[in-house]
Parts: C-alpha cells; sequence; structure tokens
C-alpha cells in the first residue's frame, strides 16, 4: 500500500527528511508511535538526499515499513500533501531547508501542523536552530537538558516555540536511571567518524594515527572506522578530509583496522566500546550497555558539541583508546540527558493538542523572521536549500542577482574583521575562552576495565 491510500481517518502523519541523520531520525521518530496516527515519510530530493543503500540502513529497525516511504521531488511536495491529507507535517531537515519547507506549509488551507526537531545532540543551543525553525508549531528535543537550554534561549532572544520532549529514537528501550546494565560481549572497537568533528585535516590525522596504535596494540581484536557514508554518498554536513583517504595515506594498515559503512546498530552489534568525539553514536552505545570514549584531545568546547559528554565522565585520552580503557556515564548523569523515564515523553500529547486547536479552526498562525529583500529573497533561500531540485524561474533569478551579492558581503565583512583586529588592544591575561579545559572535568569512578 502506499502512503496515503488507507480509508481510515487516524490522524495522517507525514515526515519530510532529504539527508542521512534526518531520514533516520524521522523514520524511528514515526515508527515508535505504533498504531495511533496513519505515519508516512516523504524522502525529498536535494543535492545531499540518501542513497538508496543509506535509505535501507536508516529504515532498518526503525519501526516504519518501506511500504510508508517514497521519494518526491519538489516540484510535487505541495500536490502530494494535498492529496495524502496531511494533518501534521514532521521536516526533519537542515535548518534552511526546515525554513523553506514551513513557509510553504504555512500557504495550505488547511495548513497542516508542523513538527520538526534534530537529530542528535544538541548542547549548546544555538539561536540559527531556533531562527530557522521559526514557522514550526512545535520543536522536538530529546532530554530535559535540550528542553530546559531551548527554552532559556528563546526567553532571551524573544523567539518563543513550543518544545516538547521525545525519547531520542536511537535510545528507545535503554536501561534508564537506577536501572540493571545489559553484559556486553562484543569486542570491536568502534569509532564513529563526523564530518565536521574534528574540522582540521591535521586533527583528523591525529586520529587516524591513533586507530593504527590501537590496530597494532592488539591483533586480535578488530578496530572499525564506523563511516557515515560510502564513496559518492552524501551526508548531512560534508566532509573534506575522510578517514579512509587519510588512513591510507599512513602507509601498510594493520589487517585487524578496517572501515564499515553499514548501520550502526550493526556496528555496535559486535562491539566492546565505542569513540568519538562528539557523534550521537555515544548515546546509542550507552543505550546498548557499550562503554564509550569521548576523546579528550581536542578540549571541550561548544563548537565540538561534547559539553554533554565531558559531563557525562566520558572523556578520556588517546592513551585510554589505545588500552581500551573505556568508561560508562556517570549514573547521576542519565535522567537529564537522553535516558528519562519514557513517560516523560510528551511529544505525541502535544501534537493531540495542536491537532484539536486545528480541528476547531484555532491553530495559530507562526510568523517567519521578518528580513528585506521579499520575495526574491524567499526564491535565494529556496534556491540555495534546494539547489538543482529548484526549477523555478525565480529561483534561478534570484541566484544569478544573489551569487555576487554575497561576494560582496563576504569581502565587506572579511575587512570589517580586519579593521577590528587592527584596532583591538590584547586582553588581559587570565580572559575566558572558550574551550574548557580537560582538568576542569572530574575523573570518572565509573571506568570499565
Amino acid at each position: 500500500m502506499s502512503p496515503g491510500t488507507s480509508d481510515d481517518r487516524r490522524p495522517r502523519v507525514v515526515a519530510i527528511a532529504d539527508t542521512d541523520s534526518y531520514v533516520k531520525w524521522a523514520a524511528a521518530l514515526l515508527g515508535g508511535v505504533g498504531e495511533r496516527w496513519d505515519a508516512s515519510l516523504l524522502v525529498l530530493e536535494t543535492p545531499l538526499v540518501v542513497s538508496d543503500a543509506q535509505l535501507a540502513s536508516a529504515l532498518g529497525g526503525s519501526g516504519l515499513g518501506e511500504d510508508r516511504v517514497e521519494r518526491i521531488a519538489y516540484a510535487v511536495l505541495a500536490a502530494r500533501l494535498a492529496e495524502l491529507r496531511a494533518d501534521v507535517v514532521v521536516i526533519g531537515a537542515r535548518g534552511p531547508l526546515v525554513r523553506v519547507l514551513a513557509r510553504g506549509l504555512a500557504a495550505l488551507e488547511p495548513r497542516p501542523v508542523v513538527v520538526t526537531g534534530l537529530p542528535g545532540i544538541s548542547i549548546p543551543a544555538t539561536r540559527k536552530a531556533v531562527v530557522y525553525r521559526l514557522q514550526s508549531d512545535l520543536f522536538v528535543v530529546h532530554s530535559r537538558r535540550e528542553v530546559r537550554e531551548f527554552g532559556a534561549l528563546s526567553a532571551r532572544t524573544g523567539y518563543a516555540h513550543r518544545y516538547a520532549l521525545a525519547t531520542l529514537p536511537f535510545a528507545r528501550g535503554a536501561v534508564t536511571a537506577g536501572g540493571t546494565r545489559p553484559d556486553v560481549e562484543g569486542t570491536d572497537l568502534v569509532f564513529a567518524a563526523q564530518a565536521k568533528v574534528p574540522a582540521e585535516r591535521e586533527d583528523r590525522l591525529r586520529i587516524s594515527r591513533m586507530l593504527v596504535r590501537a590496530a597494532a596494540a592488539d591483533p586480535s581484536r578488530r578496530v572499525v572506522v564506523k563511516l557515515r557514508a560510502a564513496s559518492g554518498e552524501h551526508q548531512t554536513h560534508a566532509e573534506l578530509d575522510g578517514y579512509p583517504e587519510l588512513l591510507a595515506s599512513l602507509g601498510p594498515l594493520p589487517a585487524n583496522l578496517v572501515t564499515s559503512t553499514q548501520s550502526m546498530g550493526t556496528a555496535l552489534a559486535t562491539a566492546g566500546g565505542l569513540v568519538t568525539v562528539s557523534s550521537t553514536a555515544a548515546i546509542e552505545a550507552i543505550a546498548r550497555g557499550i562503554p564509550v570514549i569521548a576523546l579528550d584531545t581536542f578540549g571541550v568546547s561548544p563548537r565540538l558539541i561534547n559539553e554533554t559528554l565531558a559531563d557525562a565522565d566520558l572523556l578520556a585520552s588517546e592513551e585510554d583508546v589505545v588500552a581500551r580503557r573505556f568508561r560508562h556515564p556517570d549514573p547521576e548523569w542519565l535522567d537529564e540527558n537522553y535516558f528519562h523515564a519514557p513517560e516523560a515523553d510528551d511529544w505525541t500529547a502535544q501534537v493531540d493538542a495542536l491537532l484539536a486547536q486545528r480541528s476547531a479552526g484555532r491553530l495559530p498562525a507562526r510568523a517567519a523572521v521578518v528580513r528585506r529583500g521579499g520575495a526574491l529573497r524567499d526564491a535565494w533561500e529556496r534556491k540555495v536549500a534546494l539547489g538543482r531540485s529548484d526549477t523555478s524561474a525565480s529561483g534561478a533569478v534570484a541566484y544569478a542577482v544573489g551569487v555576487p551579492l554575497r561576494a560582496v558581503a563576504r569581502l565587506a565583512k572579511r575587512a570589517r574583521r580586519r579593521l577590528a583586529g587592527a584596532v583591538q588592544q590584547p586582553g588581559p591575561v587570565g580572559s575566558s575562552t572558550q574551550v574548557r579545559s580537560t582538568s576542569a572535568v572530574r575523573t570518572s569512578t565509573t571506568r570499565t576495565p
């Protein structure tokens, strides 16, 4: 059965997603709801859309059947949503694309309830994440701490949002605070690669050398570099220095050092421990009782997205990685960070409340941020978010006008920065820094042998 052909009038909930991480998140989020909603997923064709292999991996274990998923072009998206009679649309996408899609949904009559969210660790809460999603009715996050910090951000900035709590789909069924930890039988050291963290080539080479050392230290156990995509596949974030190329540059490699593009769930099935800088895979590993090392080599900072893992007492050194001295999180950290009790989730109840408002004709309008440029600005943002998938004449015109204007604006911004740097006086000794020293993080008492 194709999505939307059922005659029942359960609420029709349609997710729209394009990239690997968001497709995985959207499928698992809706797949966990069960039969209360008529749920389906539209995979939107964009320059970063998932391959067939990535899509199959994302759907595996999600709870959403393949017959509930279809690929779709942007040009026919509005007509398809009308045909599906969508009551709720869940947008799983990068911020710029969420803004474009939410703007289009706001023009539908009657418009659906619009839900959005982030697919993993979302601390620190950022202004951009909020502003891009202002035309959504509900913003789903995955920990009590995220609800609190995003709410505080909205209070400070005045960008009002309605936040809801949902268990991170990849942590569903995990042991919560106070529970017992399952036995781990795997032996692999799994490294969860990230496209943007760390960003510098030399830092990524340093990690590559560490993985080679870890493999050479114990030839009887594998070191698995879990890649986000195979060669030629896209990721949510562009990766400039991939680990296969970096590892190959180091010369002959130990036979027990391998790369894998299988799903994270498959990789963790044989894992004895997981290593990362800040990947959400750490949460997925913790949910399975697998110990973790959050690499402390580059410090702790919002840019590295690793403050939450540092607070869990998961930081450890490269030497700890080589020796496989993995850690379990501080039990006091669990309830506030992704491992709250399932009954604390309120996102489906909030969606139901919004549906009731919609049925009564009282669903309030959600205004976007007011920006200069009007329709031309809208067309520019659509073209940038969708790339070649936007075939409109207005998009082509906006792009032709906007590219040179953007270049001029960037040059002016660089000039202002250089001028400001030239006149700026050195700060006092001991001034604050964005990077938190790893020595300030208390030593974990939950390290495993």
